[in-house]
């Protein structure tokens, strides 16, 4: 069999079980007693077991083997989670997704796993007791013993308006093949409904360890009567005892432990349950849940489709911007309101090209929580990650590189932010510290902050240290805001930290996040509050493939700046120009900005013609605010970017090219590079 074509496939699966499996321990280690998220585990731990096993790859298959193993016996409740526990799970989980990851390398998935393979055999024999089923009867429930999730299956049913049933099915004493018989009965009930419990354990029936009788909790909408007709039509059964469990019964039933409906675990079980029986296939299944006409139906698209997809389009756009210009010039009405019509519909259709490219953000987010969990345990710290807005979408290019500088954020936050338990006591505060991730939209672009309750920034520890390094003068530090501050966190080699560890201290990290977000034509801002906590906020644009953008001319020649970095355009008289110190400068709303002569700056032949206006353009990065000259504003537009190719790398203030309605090709200005 070709495994080569598959394994795209199991790649793309693993990942999404590997996400699983971390967010659900993290759940469990908070919640040890939720057999609903030991389900999910054990369930997606088991399809990774079985799809590793299917291609060949034997480490990986023996040691999720052996994390189901442990699973089994928690959902049993012969194993009680603890901490101990968890992070053996955790250390076999890290070493899953090594494996995964070499395999995504083209490597042979293969790693030394008997460490861990060996300490979860040890779980197993140090703290697996076997608790044998005894006794015998007729009434409800007094063999088998039903989990939480068992549980909350029975009751689910009989919410949707299925019937629950307690069977007792006796063979005859010359019957030779119990086992046969047993599967013949089982075959027989599942085609009508769903066996939720049986004892013996399915297991044991098909290794014929029982007597003369089975017994099995079983959910379906047949009657009892019928139920019975089609058990005793099975050769060599001698008898069914079907009894009907009601709702009042329910609590009755032997459980363990007693099932609370007032807890989250609860409520995920339930989840759990439709999950479980949407999944299904027999009609009382089906019937149980929602119409298959309310399910989310997606597939799956390589994203090199998208691409491509993107580029067409961004094509057809070119020629639609050109189609407007000629029709502006020839001017027939006929030809205008085919072009109008098909500026609408190309215009739906680009929003929903670049919907197809929106990811979100969850899917950076995702990583985090584990990250954090590892990180508070090294520093010895108590810390909560609260994720809001996870849903928030970003385009698929931004979402590839902001990764990193989250995860910059995120451990600043942590080693720099939040206190030890010991201090956050002393200061009178939760000895748990939080720290919040927040995305959402505003305009064309998104904000991710990152926020703690921790001890704030030591504004003048970071002056001190910027004035040692020779960032800024002693005298002209006294003029600083304290947002103006903050601001030299962001200089390379800048740290505060006493000594230099593995988590922060070598003047790296927050340098390296600004030039990232400011490559994405975005932007990061700090603020803080002594004692109170510290936030960092980033700005990005939703999309870096099609933009706004603002066309001018600098004589015979077309650039675009995007419109996201512009603040707004003006007319500035000559008179008004001011020669600071040899820099020209202009008045803006109470304050002096850098006025900047494109055309010197970018080697464009100067206009002879004496001018006494000048139209001008003020951009922004972040705070910091600057005014370009421009020979003329040519309008509005909307661009596709296009890549200068390999050749024509490290311009000064180009980030890319477009081309234009008239065939022309007009260069974007990076507005970031122009401010210093």
């Amino acid at each position: 069999m070709e495994m080569n074509q598959y394994l795209a496939m199991f790649i793309e699966e693993s990942r999404d079980h590997l996400q699983a499996l971390n967010e659900n321990l993290l759940l469990l280690e908070n919640n040890p007693q939720d057999i609903a998220i030991v389900q999910n585990i054990f369930r997606s731990a088991h399809t990774l077991k079985g799809m590793s096993a299917t291609m060949g790859f034997e480490d990986l298959a023996s040691l999720t083997h052996e994390m189901e193993n442990v699973l089994d016996l928690v959902r049993n409740k012969k194993l009680h989670m603890n901490a101990s526990i968890c992070d053996v799970l955790f250390e076999g989980l890290d070493l899953l997704e090594n494996m995964v990851q070499d395999v995504i390398e083209g490597g042979s998935g293969k790693a030394d796993v008997s460490k861990v393979v060996v300490a979860l055999k040890d779980i197993i024999s140090g703290d697996y007791k076997a608790t044998e089923k005894s006794g015998s009867g007729s009434s409800i429930g007094d063999e088998i013993e039903l989990d939480e999730y068992q549980y909350s299956v029975l009751e689910q049913s009989l919410e949707s308006g299925h019937f629950v049933y307690y069977i007792k099915v006796s063979v005859r004493d010359d019957c030779v093949l119990k086992a046969a018989r047993a599967y013949m009965v089982f075959d027989t009930l599942e085609r009508h409904g769903e066996v939720v419990k049986s004892y013996p354990t399915v297991q044991d029936l098909e290794q014929e360890k029982f007597e003369k009788t089975f017994t099995v909790y079983y959910i379906s909408k047949l009657d009892t009567f019928t139920i019975k007709s089609f058990i005793e039509n099975v050769s060599e059964i001698e008898h069914a005892e079907i009894i009907m469990v009601e709702k009042e019964s329910l609590g009755q039933l032997k459980t363990k432990p007693a099932y609370s409906l007032a807890t989250e675990g609860a409520k995920r079980a339930n989840a759990e349950v439709a999950v479980a029986l949407e999944e299904g296939t027999s009609a009382v299944q089906q019937a149980a849940v929602k119409p298959a006409g309310n399910l989310n139906r997606t597939i799956r698209v390589d994203i090199e489709r998208l691409d491509v997809l993107m580029n067409l389009f961004s094509e057809m756009l070119i020629d639609r911007v050109r189609l407007e210009s000629l029709a502006d010039e020839i001017k027939r009405n006929d030809l205008t309101e085919t072009v109008e019509h098909m500026t609408r519909v190309s215009s739906d259709l680009q929003n929903i090209v670049l919907k197809l490219r929106m990811v979100p953000v969850e899917s950076v987010f995702n990583r985090f929580p584990r990250m954090i969990r590892d990180l508070a345990k090294s520093l010895e710290k108590k810390v909560e990650l609260i994720v809001i807005g996870a849903e928030t979408e970003l385009d698929r290019t931004v979402i590839d590189e902001i990764g990193d500088p989250l995860v910059h954020l995120l451990r600043n936050s942590l080693d720099h932010g939040v206190e030890s338990v010991h201090d956050r006591i002393k200061a009178g505060k939760n000895e748990s510290g939080s720290i919040y991730l927040r995305a959402f939209h505003s305009g064309n672009h998104v904000f991710i902050e990152i926020e703690d309750d921790g001890k704030g920034i030591n504004r003048d520890r970071v002056l001190a240290t910027a004035v040692k390094n020779g960032v800024i003068s002693a005298e002209g530090a006294n003029e600083l805001t304290d947002d103006e501050i903050y601001q030299f966190l962001f200089a390379p080699g800048f740290s505060t930290a006493d000594k230099v560890s593995d988590i922060s201290g070598r003047g790296v990290g927050l340098d390296v996040v600004k030039t990232k977000i400011t490559s994405l034509g975005g932007n990061v801002h700090v603020t803080s509050k002594p004692g109170i906590g510290t936030k960092f906020s980033v700005q990005l644009p939703l999309t870096l493939s099609i933009i706004g953008g603002m066309l001018i001319r600098l004589h015979q020649e077309k650039f675009a700046i995007p419109l996201s970095s512009i603040v707004e355009t003006a007319i500035l008289p000559v008179n008004e120009v001011r020669h600071i110190h040899g820099k020209t400068m202009m008045d803006f709303r109470d304050s002096l900005i850098p006025l900047i002569k494109l055309d010197e700056l970018l080697d464009c032949k100067k206009t002879e013609q004496p001018q006494n206006e000048h139209e001008i353009v003020i951009i922004h990065k972040g705070d910091k605010l600057a005014a370009l000259i421009v020979d003329e504003l040519l309008g509005q537009q909307e661009i596709v970017i296009k890549n200068l190719g390999k050749y024509l790398t490290d311009l000064f203030a180009i980030s890319g090219a477009t081309i234009l309605g008239d065939g022309q090709v007009a260069l974007i200005l990076d507005t970031n590079a122009l401010i210093k």
